[in-house]
């Protein structure tokens, strides 16, 4: 073993292992409140811009984008909830070096090397997956539900009814049925579509970070492919608000993803193959199953 491929530190007792745990974790904690405390007081601009995608839909079919408080602390959750998701977001950086600064150590410097570029490629993901979710899917989500409303005004079927005194005059023979949606509901919603679409646009790193370890390879996965379709529905289904368009919206993004996840495992695979036969080193699985 070359001096390059050694654990930079492993002799450490348990204690100062578990000193430095808890530190990292004070440090953590105190980066996460310290973002909290940053982010509450813009909690309402951040719910503004969560709120774009219905309201410009309630705005294309000529509604005003009014949501209700069901209850008077229903605002105060909302901004803690705002605050709780947006200081997880500005502290994860922070979080992060602390992890990588606590397993960093005891990995050697190839794997820290081959470990690195999935730590910078996560975010990254979950960035596109939550963009995703924002600018395509929550448009196209919300103009399905709200295209059940019905106005009353404007339906053609009417009945004559008396009034008070006694007159005829034309009414609607249909109920209106308008959106008239919860602060804390929507946001709710809008939180868990960005979560799951940003969680579930990992996959790629997951599979391609096994890969690069040997656990998982291309063949397998691509074996594997049919039940690979069952688990990414069952995915969707649990992910997601109970209707078919939004799971089938994340089993179009996420089964693409597995294919290009077993696409990069393939390469990975031609590239250590490609090394090991240059180093004299690689075994061809026929010759070794013929022995």
């Amino acid at each position: 073993m070359t001096k390059t491929d050694q654990i930079e530190d492993s002799s450490a007792p348990l204690i100062e292992h578990l000193a430095e745990l808890r530190n990292r974790l004070m440090w953590s904690a105190a980066a996460f409140c310290l973002a909290l405390f940053a982010v509450y007081p813009f909690a309402m601009q951040v719910f503004n811009f969560l709120s774009r995608p219905i309201c410009k839909v309630l705005e294309s079919m000529g509604q005003n984008c009014q949501l209700v408080l069901i209850s008077p602390q229903e605002g105060f959750f909302v901004a803690i909830n705002i605050s709780l998701f947006g200081g997880l977001v500005l502290a994860f950086p922070v979080i992060a070096y602390h992890l990588w600064r606590f397993v960093a150590p005891g990995l050697y410097r190839s794997e820290q090397s081959a470990l690195f570029p999935f730590l910078i490629a996560s975010p990254i993901m979950f960035f596109f997956g939550a963009a995703f979710a924002y600018f395509v899917v929550l448009p196209m989500a919300f103009n399905f539900f709200l295209g059940f409303q019905q106005f009353s005004a404007s339906a053609p079927a009417t009945e004559p009814v008396k009034d008070a005194v006694g007159a005829l005059k034309e009414v609607a023979s249909v109920p209106g049925i308008v959106f008239q949606g919860s602060a804390q509901e929507y946001l709710g919603v809008t939180m868990k579509f960005i979560l799951s679409f940003g969680l579930c646009f990992q996959l790629p790193v997951l599979l391609t970070l096994l890969g690069k370890a040997g656990l998982v390879g291309s063949k397998g996965l691509s074996a594997m492919r049919k039940y690979a379709v069952v688990a990414i529905l069952i995915l969707a289904a649990v992910a997601t608000p109970p209707d078919v368009i939004s799971q089938i919206i994340l089993f179009a993004a996420i089964y693409p993803l597995y294919e290009v996840s077993v696409f990069l495992i393939r390469r990975i695979e031609r590239a250590r193959e490609k090394q090991m036969r240059a180093d004299g080193t690689w075994v061809d699985e026929d010759e070794e199953d013929a022995v």
